[in-house]
This record gives structure tokens, C-alpha cells and sequence, in this order.
């Protein structure tokens, strides 16, 4: 008679049941503590708005007014080193340019560029966007991950062991890194991608070279399609995604992520690894893929998209918890600073809308339309507040990735290859007029305990 394996798999299950009722045991804080000892959770204030950690010349975020102690809705505003991210884009748009190799320039070193300077830092960009010999085939290749967030994060901890000065913390490195990583970083999400089809779908490899006399959206499009087609229409709003991606902020979660590890003197891939980590997050860039996924159940629990009742029912039930993940949540819905408007959603819904009339994806903007009109409405009633929300950035990206075929998996992929531009001045802002490690306070609410030694419990 043969002899059975044993099921290991069912013993380690059982194992780490009973560790976990221990930790849960012994790891439990009561809730009411936090208000009681006037914890600033997630570096909140009791407002909602955030703890005031730092200071920039970087971007600002503005969504509302405090007047008289009491927080006033205002129509949102995005502001790259003192200019207004709705005139930067619209004067893309008019002059049918691309801008997101300005966006770079701007946020990098504090003012927009000239032609001549325009011209010169794109050729540098150039000059960077080449991986080194060997990489595509030895750190992605022969080692790649379903998930492209975490490819990326580990091809930037790998590119540290092909930089001779990488822990050479001076500005003109830091520079040099930012431009190298800035310029690398849709080569190396592309690569990943196709490296991911390959192992784990079971497609043909296919990996195009690199067109220096691309922009940046450009050789994404070119590079991620097998024959190399898009219409410069398609890439121009890409570069308009780019754009409105590539700065929020020093308090957002990722940038602070990397000013939090760049005070600790770390390397700026030790950095930028750690953002793209805390990007990654659905409550932060990955939010954008629970919102198409939210909508795909919509559609499917929906049957009249053009039904405001049906709709409005259904978000009903999405917040009580009776659809949708569970969670409660309308995705797409909200934002931490924002209240009455996202200027990036404005930007995206009014894109959306012209590139969706008149096709196949007019129904599913249609929908997307009247769920961020209806769902302010269903919050008040369910919650009984006059909170205001409006739609975030990413209520529309993924439609707008979706229109342009953008695989879903690289929506917060994408995300990071724009936002490494802002982390990339926030690392050097940080190293120039920090000089402090960040370090916030946890308050102990566990007594002390006379020890007992192990013969005694």
C-alpha cells in the first residue's frame, strides 16, 4: 500500500490559526482611545485635514477654506510651483505639444522652462532612457511578477548595484539618479509588463527598442503595442494622464513615504522603491483599479444604465454593504483634501466625454457620469451628513486608460511613472531644508508587567 503524504499545507494553515488568536489577544486598543489621548490618527486632525509636518515650494493642494475655524468646501486647485495645472495642460492642448517632459522640468528645478532649455533637458532624458546592457534580461526577465508595481520596485532596488556613487549623497548625484530613474522608469514597467505576459499568460515576448525622438507617452504606446501604432491623438492624452499623475503634494502617501525615508539618509532607490510600495496601495494609486472594479459589477447589477432610480439603489446598497467589496465604499468618490471639485478629475471627465462620444464606451461614461452625480445624494441620506464630495482623478483615469487599451494592470504602474517626478524633487527638497530625521510619536498603553521567568508562567 503506498504511503500517504502528509498535508503540510493544512498543518501550517492550522498552525498560524493559533498564532493568530494569540497576537489578536495580545495586540487589541480600544477605539475610544485614540479620541480620548487626541491621537492624530493617520496624521489627521479631528477636521479631516492633515497634521502640518513640513514645509514646500513644491505644489500646493487646496480644496477648502478655514474660516473662522469652521472648513469651507472650494472648488479644488492643483498648483505646480506656484502655476495652475488647468493652464499648464490647456496651453499643451492649444499648442498641440507635449508636456510632460515641462511638468518634469518644472517640479525638478522650480520654473518653466524656455525652448533651448526644453530642448536640452529632453535630449539629456534621451540620453537616460537606455537600461543597462543586460538588465532587461537578468533582473526581469529571468525573474518576473504578476504584479508590475512590485517588478518595478525591485528593478529600482537592483538598478543601486549598477550605480558606482549610489550611496554619493550630494546634489549633483541626487540630480543625475533623478533624471536616470525619471527617464528609465516606463522602460522598465513596459519590460516588466511584456516579461509578465510571457511567464504567466503564456503570450510571445516581444520587447521594442527605444525611439529617443519619442516623448515619454509616445514610447509608451509604441513600446507596449506588438505593432508599434497609436494615433497622436491617443498619445497626447497619455501625456495629459502624465502630466496631471506627476505631482499632489508633499503630504500625499507616497511622497511622504519617500521624504520619510529619504530623512533617514537612505539612498534614493531605497527611496523611490518605498513609494512606489505605499503607491501600490488601494486606498492610495491602486484605488483606480477598485473603481473599474466596482463598475464592472454596477454594469452587471445595473440593468438600465440610464435608470437614475436603479443606480441610485444600487449605490444604496453598495454603502450598506450589501454589493460592491464589502467595504462600504463608493471608490472614485471622496478625497482627503478635495471637496468640492478634483481639478484632475475635471481635467480627465471633460477628455473622457470628447474621446468617448459617439462610440462604444459612451454608455459606460454615461454611467460613470450619473454615479458621481447620484452618489453625493445616497452618501447624505445613508449617512446623514452634509459632507461635500465630489469625484477624484481616479473615477475617470481607468475609463480613460481602458479607451486607450491600457491593460489594468498597468493603471497605478502608470501612476508611479509619472509620480516619480514629484518624489524625485520632494527627495531633494528634503535633503536640502530637512536635516531632521521624521520621526512621530506612538503613545504606550500597555502597563508595565513584573517579568516571570520561564519556569513560572
Amino acid at each position: 500500500m503506498k504511503k500517504k503524504t502528509p498535508n503540510y499545507s493544512a498543518k501550517k494553515k492550522e498552525a498560524i490559526d493559533v498564532l493568530c488568536r494569540e497576537f489578536k489577544q495580545n495586540n487589541h486598543i480600544e477605539s475610544d482611545l485614540y479620541s480620548t489621548l487626541d491621537v492624530k490618527r493617520g496624521l489627521r486632525n479631528a477636521d479631516g485635514t492633515g497634521v502640518l509636518a513640513g514645509l514646500t515650494r513644491i505644489c500646493n493642494v487646496h480644496g477648502y477654506v478655514i474660516d473662522e475655524g469652521e472648513k469651507k468646501p472650494e472648488d479644488g486647485r492643483l498648483i505646480y510651483r506656484g502655476y495652475n495645472i488647468n493652464d499648464i495642460v490647456d496651453d499643451c492642448i492649444k499648442t498641440k505639444r507635449f508636456g510632460f517632459e515641462e511638468v518634469i522640468y518644472l517640479l525638478l528645478f522650480g520654473g518653466l522652462p524656455q525652448k533651448e532649455e526644453i530642448d536640452y533637458f529632453k535630449s539629456v532624458l534621451a540620453m537616460y532612457r537606455e537600461l543597462p546592457d543586460g538588465f532587461v534580461e537578468d533582473v526581469i526577465l529571468k525573474r518576473p511578477s504578476k504584479n508590475i508595481m512590485n517588478k518595478m520596485q525591485s528593478s529600482l532596488l537592483s538598478l543601486y548595484t549598477y550605480d558606482d556613487y549610489a550611496d554619493v549623497i550630494t546634489i549633483e548625484q541626487e540630480l543625475r539618479r533623478a533624471i536616470e530613474i525619471i527617464a528609465k522608469l516606463s522602460n522598465i514597467m513596459i519590460s516588466s509588463y511584456h516579461a509578465k505576459c510571457k511567464a504567466f499568460n503564456k503570450e510571445s515576448l516581444v520587447i521594442h527598442s527605444i525611439n529617443l525622438e519619442e516623448s515619454i507617452a509616445q514610447s509608451i504606446l509604441s513600446t507596449l503595442r506588438l505593432d508599434r501604432k497609436y494615433t497622436i491623438e491617443e498619445a497626447h492624452l497619455l501625456d495629459i494622464m502624465l502630466m496631471i499623475h506627476a505631482e499632489h503634494g508633499g503630504g500625499n502617501n507616497s511622497t511622504f513615504t519617500c521624504r520619510c525615508l529619504t530623512s533617514t539618509g537612505t539612498d534614493a532607490y531605497s527611496a523611490y522603491a518605498g513609494a512606489i510600495g505605499a503607491l501600490k496601495g488601494p486606498k492610495h494609486g491602486g484605488a483606480n483599479r477598485k473603481v473599474m472594479s466596482m463598475l464592472k459589477e454596477i454594469q452587471k447589477g445595473v440593468n438600465d444604465w440610464e435608470d437614475l432610480d436603479e443606480i441610485r439603489a444600487y449605490l444604496s446598497k453598495i454603502i450598506d454593504k450589501k454589493a460592491g467589496d464589502g467595504s462600504g465604499l463608493i471608490y472614485g468618490m471622496g478625497h482627503a483634501v478635495y471637496t468640492k471639485s478634483d481639478p484632475r478629475a475635471v481635467i480627465l471627465k471633460k477628455c473622457a466625454m470628447s474621446l468617448a462620444e459617439g462610440t462604444e464606451y459612451e454608455p459606460q461614461f454615461k454611467l460613470i457620469d450619473n454615479i458621481e452625480r447620484l452618489s453625493p445624494v445616497v452618501f447624505a441620506e445613508k449617512k446623514q451628513a452634509q459632507k461635500v464630495i465630489s469625484a477624484n482623478v481616479d473615477m475617470y483615469s481607468g475609463l480613460v486608460y481602458q479607451m486607450l487599451g491600457i491593460p489594468s494592470e498597468l493603471y497605478t504602474p502608470l501612476f508611479a511613472t509619472a509620480r516619480i517626478a514629484g518624489w524625485a524633487a520632494h527627495r531633494m527638497e528634503e535633503l536640502l531644508t530637512g536635516r531632521r530625521i521624521i520621526r512621530p510619536a506612538y503613545k504606550s498603553v500597555t502597563k508595565e508587567i513584573p517579568y516571570k521567568p520561564l519556569s513560572e508562567r
